[in-house]
């Protein structure tokens, strides 16, 4: 394999100021990522050659580092080009040597880019150059314009008149302004600066469903559009509703461009005149108009790029509600709601089919599947898809658990987003061969509420839907993004490495698909990992992986104490001489995290081994394999809300943030219809950013504005309430807190059917 392209002393430097990262821990963090370093690893243990940068810088240096390395490539390419061509002046070779702009470089190559036959070329083969050459460098001669533009009249070069002779000469000025790489970059800043992004409906073109009447006779500066409104109008042009350009002052643009090119008065000044406005109309308009609509959409892409990622994290570091056994239903209503149940390890154990609404209404029999699934698996929490009728099924549920005294359980509403498709995936099919879809759908719904992270990286971070505008914004681009935040997630959490899926696993750092299959089948064949270093006996896993993968790697109860924790077995040997100074063993050190803090961490340096390690060896030594998520909290809705008709303004209710957008807030308040929040209701200090407030999966106290049953439109605000109430937590597994009742035992599964036998009757 060829070594990465060196990048050269200037453009480190411009990286180093433009992403305000001192040169020094520029190229060292150069050097680990083209030494096969991941993002995860290099910010976690490698933070004393980095200078401790965080993942968000380390992924500007990779994303910066692709885009100079492509544009050296490209920088070659253009030099042989020219040089081939014997056009290649000292002048010239300075100018593209010193770009650090992609744009820039391709307008200093644009006048000797092979082009298709224009009418500038066409004039040069009827000998006008000469001419035009005249034209442009505006030196007083002892002949005039005219006169000296008759010489050029040959019928037999189709050159009739001095006016012809005169119009090709033109067309040649006009394309010479057209390649200025200066001129262009200031129409380009002018029409990014200046113009206006206008958008209008297409006549005789009917929007049955009213989406982009707002952009039926728009304008906004370029230069302000928000993302996703600029994102919506390139849909509504997509999708053959709309029609848009960027508009600038003409009249402007044409005199700035005299202004530039015009050096002296003259019999010559009409004639660049008229070119510079041929070039604006013909030329230049047209093209910095397609460069600066692509620019705009890059923007709004990298804008909703950043929107996404940053609502999948969060989605993604939900709060965990534990490992505990879980009887989770996917609600529906004709067809049944499918029953599943997991036990604490997120293993299926068994799955049924209920029938409580129309047109069965078999409660009876609804409520005593429930009630001996629950009693033959424990089951501690019950998991509800908030798809259709999940509100009802709640109300069921909570009816249930209320009437049957089982204090113990507990009841929540799970985000089911993408479970369809991971039902039909061909992870599920892996996982399940022999269940049906809707089946592998609950037992999803189950795994979410234990552990969102681990059941949500087996879906296309696309299908989760909390994306702005997924579908437009470039795809690999966004891949790459999500895929990134995914593997920053999970590196960020840790890993068990004797309970997750291959799905899991592939994100850890250092490990790809085939590596994580390879673990899981040593583990099925070997039975658990009892260390770390046993993943060597791994076929495939090399020295390289394991330093990358290891310390994001969990085990629990194995041989060494460490391994459950996200120290890295190369700082093994430091955690021994700590524990030695203390004169204690390791797992005497790990049982009395306090005695770290007797430790001077500065005697433990070493040249490899520096104060950064060494803090983070003892924050980790202070809470070992600690969840850095937030405890988990379960929203409570209101029992007499159920649907969009039961809202009414001024209703305040308790509600989950379900996605994040430039303009607002979604909120999930159970009515199967996310009601808005818009940013301007977010908060009564000003913000720009809904961001700066919320996030999803933050639970939030909102209260209705406006309902609109018929739009399916909710707005809600938050503003105009005092902070909710903090919430109790249930961690590990633990249900939220009640009013003490009287101790007493579960109930036997017998005595719960007799008891629901008598409270409800069929129909």
């Amino acid at each position: 394999m060829d070594s990465p392209r060196p990048l050269s002393t200037p453009i480190l430097f411009h990286i180093s100021q433009d992403a305000s990262i001192p040169l020094k821990s520029l190229v060292a963090t150069i050097e680990l990522l083209d030494g096969g370093g991941t993002v995860p690893f290099i910010a976690r243990y490698r933070k004393e050659a980095t200078g401790n940068l965080d993942e968000v810088q380390i992924r500007t240096v990779q994303e910066k580092l692709e885009y100079f390395r492509e544009l050296e490539d490209r920088r070659e390419t253009i030099l042989n080009s020219i040089q081939e061509q014997g056009k290649l002046t000292p002048e010239l070779k300075s100018r593209i040597e010193s770009c650090l702009d992609k744009t820039g470089l391709e307008d200093l190559y644009l006048p000797y880019k092979p082009k298709r036959r224009t009418k500038a070329t066409i004039a040069r083969e009827k000998g006008l150059e000469p001419l035009a050459l005249y034209i442009w460098n505006q030196q007083p001669a002892e002949y005039s314009l005219e006169s000296f533009a008759a010489t050029f009249v040959d019928p037999a070069k189709e050159v009739n008149t001095v006016e012809e002779a005169l119009e090709g000469a033109r067309h040649i000025v006009a394309e010479t302004i057209n390649e200025d790489a200066d001129l262009r970059k200031m129409v380009r800043k002018m029409m990014h600066d200046e113009g206006h992004v206008v958008a209008r409906a297409i006549e005789g073109v009917e929007d049955p469903e009213g989406k982009y009447k707002m952009y039926a006779d728009y304008r906004e500066p370029a230069s302000k559009i928000p993302s996703h409104r600029m994102l919506a109008i390139r849909r509504g042009a997509k999708e053959g509703f709309l029609t848009f350009s960027i508009d600038l002052d003409r009249d402007r643009a044409v005199l700035m461009l005299k202004g530039k090119v015009i050096k002296a008065p003259g019999d010559w000044q009409p004639q660049i005149d008229a070119a510079a406005e041929d070039c604006y109309d013909r030329l230049l308009n047209l093209s910095i108009q397609t460069e600066v609509r692509l620019e705009l959409k890059d923007r709004s892409d990298e804008e909703a790029i950043k929107v996404f990622r940053e609502n999948i994290e969060n989605l993604l570091l939900a709060p965990p509600a534990g490992m505990l056994s879980v009887l989770a239903i996917d609600p529906g209503i004709r067809t049944g709601c499918k029953v599943a149940v997991v036990d604490d390890t997120g293993k299926f154990l068994e799955n049924s089919v209920i029938y409580p609404f129309e047109p069965r209404n078999d409660l009876a029999g609804s409520i005593k599947t429930l009630a001996s699934l629950i009693a033959k698996h424990n089951t501690r929490a019950i998991a509800i898809g908030n798809g259709t009728a999940s509100r009802e099924t709640q109300a069921l549920v909570n009816d249930f658990l209320r009437q049957a005294n089982l204090h113990d359980v507990f009841s929540v509403s799970v985000n089911e987003s993408g479970a369809s498709v991971y039902s039909a995936s061909d992870i599920a099919r892996q996982e399940f061969p022999d269940l049906d879809l809707t089946v592998r759908g609950a037992i999803s719904i189950a795994r979410r509420l234990q552990d969102p992270l681990a059941e949500l990286v087996k879906i296309d971070p696309k299908s989760i839907g909390v994306g702005q505008y997924q579908h437009d914004v470039d795809q690999k681009k966004l891949m790459q993004s999500l895929e990134g935040s995914v593997e920053s997630c999970v590196n960020r959490v840790g890993v068990d490495l004797n309970t997750a899926s291959w799905a899991l696993l592939r994100y850890v750092s250092g490990i790809n698909e085939r590596t994580a299959l390879k673990i899981v089948e040593y583990r099925n064949q070997n039975g658990r990992f009892k260390s770390r270093h046993q993943l060597m006996d791994v076929s495939g896993f090399g020295p390289k992986t394991f330093e990358q993968s290891a310390g994001f790697l969990r085990i629990r109860g194995g041989e060494n104490p460490l391994d459950m924790t996200a120290v890295h077995p190369e700082s093994y040997p430091v955690v021994e001489k700590i524990a030695a100074s203390l004169g204690i063993s390791v797992p005497e050190l790990i049982a009395k995290p306090d005695l770290v803090e007797k430790v001077k961490l500065e005697g433990f340096q070493t040249e490899t081994v520096g104060i950064y390690t060494l803090s983070d060896i003892r924050e980790e030594l202070r809470k070992p394999g600690r969840d850095p998520r937030d405890k988990f909290v379960a929203p409570k809705w209101r029992d007499d809300v159920r649907e969009i008709a039961d809202l009414k303004p001024d209703m305040v209710l308790e509600g989950v943030v379900t996605n994040v957008a430039n303009f607002g807030a979604f909120v999930d308040i159970g009515v199967h219809q996310d009601g808005l929040v818009h940013v301007s209701e977010v908060s009564h200090r000003f913000i720009k950013d809904p961001r700066e407030v919320l996030k999803v999966g933050q639970i939030v106290k909102v209260k209705v504005l406006t309902v609109d049953p018929k739009a399916k439109r909710i707005g809600l605000t938050i503003k105009q309430l005092e902070a909710a109430p903090q919430q109790q937590a249930i961690k590990g597994g633990k249900p939220p807190q009640r009013r003490p009742e009287p101790a007493q035992a579960k109930p036997s599964l017998e005595a719960q059917l007799a008891a629901l036998n008598a409270k409800f009757r069929t129909k």
